[in-house]
């Protein structure tokens, strides 16, 4: 246990991780690197250049003549993922804390932080791409020193790319990093941080051992499950997994015994021994806040329960992802899943495609609300076709999160008109140094959901960075905005918006559908209501032959004698006629200015 460091990757989007984790695992020769971001093992994570999800993964080093086990655990760094980060977090002793020296301290930085701290972890700061010439290490330094209030000796600089550094960072981890703790002689104790499905083998489930040990063949039980299993295989996660036959207290490792249903494993679960169990569960483990809902159905209905399926080993691998069954009236049989924010839900949506081959639409996306009856009931609605009878709401309220941004001076102003036309309040701001200034906003959850990022960064050059979290729910004066399709009003397309953005919000919306919706042979008129008052309207134009072609010449009443007749079955086609809305058309709400 003395030779034991565990140790995660922390910081910002884009500010140099995975490429300092590859780096250090070439510095152990724990693998030959011949691809950029080898943790990164996800077609979607090297398209994109993003870490989705967190990777962990055994190192051997030696210094002055000891071998040290090092377990890196690399981290993703948008805000969507911030959970697989808090995961991570409770796997370790200590922390990386990697800032990019050409764009200094950024708001997920510092709340990547604060989780690590309040887990006690010890914090290794890192100023990482000081080759690049735009590199400004000494201001870099002193914002690092303002923020943790650490010694500037104890600041590492280093290079992902030209190797600079790497083994001062090593040197770093096993002489400052604590070795972890527990009693080897204890009953089993290990904790659940990530699983994977695997199609031939099950659910294999990643676990930090805090006491006792575990050997191959033992059986074991879930906590909080109370299933029980035989430990078929354990071993340690290298860049494939390498059996043991035994692991003790402080290591991290996998289990694989034959489970196939992805009910039965729960991240943040206790691992202990059948006939000798722990007295209690590991506690301290949050369970995950959904932020954004929104509804996934099947293109062909016959398809729900294998999109069930898909959901629910998707939900193995990303324990952020929530799912309910829910039906709606235009799309079937469905569900309404719980997403992190819309870089999550994208995420997802695309795995579902290309991991397990389901065609989904999903719906608009949409924020929790509190509703309250006039008999002093409160709901919980993720819905708008969820709400109860205007005639039977008392109020309703929303949640409000309270956001970070953090930017240079010269944006202040687009910045502060951008949150304050999405109902924000600002609450204080203050220079972090120099000139780089940090805004705190109280903002409803709604209005940052869309579009509200993408803003940020465009009309900061991308330089501003931001961060949230829930802080309460408000009184607000929402009303159900509903788009009826001649007459008939598709739920998927129902949203909840604030009084004073309803007019407009409904006008744009007409005004975009009518362009997706593709003509038929009869007019189709495009509303937006809000309860029985329509606040706007387009009309798609109908397709029309030319019936009086074949008329040229003689008397008018030959002409009208063959356009009355057209009329006629006009008029019986749009009585059975009905509307397709097309894929396009749903997502093209997210897209509205």
């Amino acid at each position: 246990m003395q030779h034991i460091r565990n140790f995660c990757i922390i910081a910002h989007i884009d500010h140099g991780k995975s490429t300092i984790a590859d780096r250090l695992l070439e510095a152990t020769d724990t693998i030959k690197i011949t691809d950029g971001q080898m943790l990164d093992n996800m077609d979607l994570e090297k398209e994109r250049g993003i870490t989705i999800k967190s990777h962990a993964i055994q190192m051997v080093y030696e210094l002055e003549g000891v071998k040290y086990v090092l377990n890196l655990i690399d981290t993703p760094g948008h805000v969507d993922f911030s959970y697989e980060v808090s995961r991570s977090i409770a796997a370790c002793e200590g922390a990386l804390l990697v800032v990019d020296a050409t764009q200094g301290v950024q708001a997920q930085t510092i709340s990547n932080l604060y989780m690590a701290i309040d887990h006690n972890l010890e914090i290794i700061p890192v100023i990482n791409k000081i080759d690049m010439p735009s590199a400004m290490p000494d201001e870099v330094e002193d914002e690092i020193v303002e923020l943790i209030g650490c010694d500037r000796s104890e600041i590492i600089r280093a290079s992902g790319k030209t190797g600079e550094g790497i083994d001062d960072i090593l040197q770093a981890v096993v002489k400052r990093i604590p070795h972890p703790v527990g009693d080897p002689d204890a009953p089993l104790q290990a904790l659940i941080f990530d699983s994977v499905f695997n199609s031939f083998r099950g659910i294999i489930a990643y676990f930090k051992i805090l006491n006792g040990s575990i050997r191959k063949g033992d059986k074991v039980k879930f906590f909080n499950t109370g299933m029980e299993y035989d430990a078929d295989e354990v071993g340690v996660l290298k860049m494939d997994m390498i059996p043991r036959t035994e692991l003790s207290t402080g290591e991290v490792g996998y289990i694989i015994s034959g489970i196939k249903d992805a009910k039965e494993v729960k991240v943040g679960d206790t691992i202990t021994h059948t006939a000798r169990p722990c007295a209690a569960a590991i506690a301290g483990f949050q369970e995950v806040k959904p932020m954004v809902f929104a509804g996934v159905y099947p293109i062909d209905p016959t398809e729900y329960e294998n999109l069930r399926a898909s959901l629910e080993k998707l939900q193995l691998n990303d324990a952020s992802l929530t799912f309910f069954p829910e039906s709606s009236v235009a799309l079937g049989f469905g569900f309404r899943c719980g997403f992190l924010g819309l870089l999550h839900m994208e995420i997802v949506q695309e795995r579902l495609d290309r991991e397990f081959n389901m065609d989904v639409i999903t719906t608009v996306p949409n924020v929790s609300y509190m509703v309250y009856t006039k008999q002093g009931e409160a709901l919980e609605v993720h819905n708008p076709s969820g709400l109860p009878d205007q005639t039977m709401i008392d109020h309703i309220e929303e949640p409000y999160i309270k956001a970070s941004i953090i930017t240079d001076s010269n944006y202040i102003g687009p910045i502060m008109k951008l949150c304050l036309d999405k109902r924000g309040e600002l609450i204080n701001q203050e220079y972090v140094s120099g000139n780089r200034v940090e805004l705190h906003f109280m903002i409803p959850l709604g209005e940052i959901v869309i579009d509200f990022y993408d803003k940020l960064k465009s009309i900061s050059k991308g330089y501003a960075s931001f961060d949230y979290h829930v802080d309460s729910f408000r009184l607000s004066r929402l009303v159900k905005l509903d788009i009826l399709l001649n007459g008939e009003p598709v739920d998927a397309l129902s949203t909840l918006t604030h009084q004073d953005n309803a007019v407009g919000f409904g006008r744009r919306m007409c005004e975009k559908l009518k362009e997706l919706i593709p003509r038929q042979q009869f007019d189709i008129a495009i509303q937006a209501a809000i309860g029985a008052k329509i606040i706007a309207r387009e009309t798609v134009k109908q397709v029309r032959k030319d019936v009086t072609a074949k008329c040229y010449g003689g008397d008018v009443s030959r002409k009208r004698k063959l356009l009355e007749k057209q009329k006629k079955g006009k008029k019986r086609m749009k009585q059975i006629g009905n509307v397709e809305v097309p894929q396009k058309a749903f997502l093209a709400v997210l897209k509205l200015d």
